[in-house]
């Protein structure tokens, strides 16, 4: 960070990422980093209003798919698999003629819902100012 890109001192900075960040990060450690992959995920277009529906309760694949205005079938279901394959959700088919599959949040996507509620307070607070 240079000194004219922020309103933060630099020791509080300092303190929040704490000791020992190089002064330049090389790309393929950025790219491997799992936090930076995981806000890339939760970057992603759907992947919050998703997370949000299913905070909620358990959705089927359907109803889900009504609920998100605008998305097409093949991104929920590629935002679903990402979920899945992280952790943030669980699905869970049911032996109906044809297959019931319902989705849910996972106990890690629970508690993904911690910190994305205070990053939602953070934004509603600095709007309000």
């Amino acid at each position: 960070m240079s000194d004219g890109n922020t309103d933060v001192p630099r020791h509080i900075v300092s303190e929040a990422l704490g000791p020992g960040l190089p002064a330049q990060v090389p790309a393929g450690e950025y790219e491997a980093c799992p936090v930076t992959q995981t806000l890339q995920m939760l970057g992603d277009k759907w992947t919050l209003l998703v997370v949000m529906m299913l905070a909620e309760r358990p959705h089927r694949y359907n109803e889900l798919r009504r609920r998100v205005e605008g998305i097409s079938q093949r991104m929920l279901t590629r935002t679903l698999r990402t979920l899945e394959e992280d952790g943030i959700v669980t699905r869970t088919v049911f032996p109906t003629v044809p297959p019931g599959v319902e989705y849910a949040l996972s106990d890690r996507g629970r508690e993904l819902l911690v910190p994305l509620a205070g990053l939602a307070d953070w934004v509603v607070r600095g709007q309000a100012a």
